[in-house]
């Protein structure tokens, strides 16, 4: 099994249950903690939205034996734990009947077709100009242009968000404000739905790309500067080696680890959505639904979003770790 063994594998295996038993009873525990009660804000919300709610406290009761809420602590923990395992998300407080597992999964093709293709752009390109810019070899104009592009690091993507839209939405007129595809398009794949979609992922996209880029631009470059002292550099340079093929083969492959680490804890936490983007941009991701439910107290729709984070947090590096042998030749899991 190349560097891996059968013992590194199970215990890997092993933490990655024990993260995810671990954040879903702390997903079950913190909601339980805050003040208040779930359904009679719920019904304290129908009151203002009708004017009076007949028999509220008997509504409440129903309402609380139908969620589960009445029932004792350890139960309500057992069978929330056992639900979550089987991705059985429960019911939307907020939105009932709605259930959260249908709403994430409406939710999440736009977030993971938004961030997804963003961090990756934005991967590429920071780790480029990180590498770049530590490359002795680089022509010296273009190391002192490639600095430029981490000026906006410092910047929020939703403070970018709003500058774009006020420079590219309302200023040219070149790109919509908000949304995800236009109106009267018949949602499928299609061409016209297809190409509205991406016409308007533009903005949100952008914002995303610029402010992170130079987050991994800045990790590369540090990486870099020690690599290229390393004596297979040295020993590449002397034996005559291309310029690129020492630079791309040597040091970038070999600087890349740590980014290809944080590649993954960012591709894991893709499912929870970039909220204030999404939300500046009414965006119908996973973010902007979590908004709402935080806007509106649904705790079974946080508490589902939140747990889909950590399953997918904890499996991306669970994949990541059994993979690093085929990244990094030099890295072999021995039986100690």
């Amino acid at each position: 099994m190349g560097g891996l063994t059968w013992g590194y594998v199970l215990k890997r295996i092993g933490m990655w249950a024990l993260t995810i038993w671990l954040g879903t009873s702390i997903i079950f525990i913190i909601p339980r903690l805050a003040p208040g009660d779930p359904v009679a804000a719920m019904v304290a919300r129908m009151s203002a939205q009708s004017g009076y709610v007949e028999n509220s406290d008997q509504l409440i009761a129903v309402w609380r034996a139908r969620f589960g809420l009445d029932e004792p602590l350890p139960i309500q923990y057992i069978k929330f734990v056992g639900n979550s395992l089987r991705f059985d998300l429960g019911y939307s407080l907020a939105n009932f009947p709605s259930r959260v597992e249908s709403m994430v999964a409406q939710s999440l093709p736009w977030t993971v077709g938004l961030l997804l293709v963003a961090t990756l752009i934005s991967f590429a390109l920071g780790n480029t100009i990180g590498a770049l810019m530590a490359w002795e070899k680089t022509p010296g104009a273009l190391k002192s242009i490639l600095p430029i592009s981490l000026t906006f690091t410092s910047i929020p993507f939703f403070m970018l968000g709003i500058l774009f839209i006020y420079v590219f939405s309302f200023g040219l007129r070149w790109f919509p404000p908000s949304g995800a595809f236009g109106r009267g398009l018949v949602q499928g794949f299609n061409l016209p739905f297809m190409t509205s979609v991406a016409y308007h992922a533009i903005l949100p996209a952008l914002a995303i790309v610029v402010a992170s880029m130079g987050f991994w631009a800045l990790g590369m470059r540090g990486m870099m500067i020690t690599t290229t002292g390393e004596d297979y550099v040295i020993l590449a340079e002397a034996k005559g080696l291309k310029p690129s093929r020492i630079f791309w083969m040597y040091g970038v492959r070999n600087s890349i680890l740590p980014q290809v680490t944080a590649l993954a804890l960012s591709l894991g936490a893709i499912v929870g959505g970039a909220v204030l983007v999404e939300y500046i941009f009414a965006y119908p991701g996973v973010g902007y639904l979590l908004y709402q439910g935080i806007v509106t107290a649904d705790y079974t729709l946080i508490q589902g979003i939140v747990f889909m984070i950590i399953f997918t947090t904890a499996t991306l590096v669970l994949i990541l770790d059994l993979i690093y042998p085929l990244i990094d030749p030099r890295i072999t899991y021995g039986k100690g």
